[in-house]
């Protein structure tokens, strides 16, 4: 019998796998990665997922990092450590994917919570923790 510390969270519903990591990869560049560019390109492509990533019982957030650094290459933490733009959090302008409003954020505490959790999972994969 064996004993699992872990928590089994229900699948992402987003097929992080195919979806078109270009507007990240061609606008934020290393080694440098200028702050302006990589957030600008991050806030970009994940907003139009700001539902699932913000959603803490899933594995959307730590999903979709795991692809953007797949695909990008980037170091650990890169988006978790720049990407703030105010207390609360991550901001979203123009209409969601569901209509449901015009200006919408991914929240402080959910936000921070997300990139702070998939800056710890990056970490780990990546054999530094």
């Amino acid at each position: 019998m064996s004993t699992s510390t872990s928590t089994h969270y229900p699948a992402c519903p987003i097929n992080f796998e195919n979806q078109n990591y270009t507007i990240i990869t061609s606008r934020c560049k290393g080694p440098r990665y200028p702050a302006l560019e990589c957030c600008g390109a991050f806030t970009e492509f994940a907003c139009q997922f700001s539902a699932a990533i913000n959603d803490l019982g899933n594995q959307c957030a730590q999903t979709m990092f795991s692809y953007i650094n797949l695909n990008g290459g980037y170091p650990p933490g890169l988006f978790a450590n720049e990407c703030k733009d105010s207390k609360r959090g991550l901001e979203c302008k123009g209409t969601p994917p569901t209509g449901a409003a015009s200006t919408y954020a991914i929240t402080g505490h959910g936000l921070l919570l997300t990139l702070l959790s998939a800056a710890v999972f990056l970490l780990v994969v990546g054999g530094i923790l």
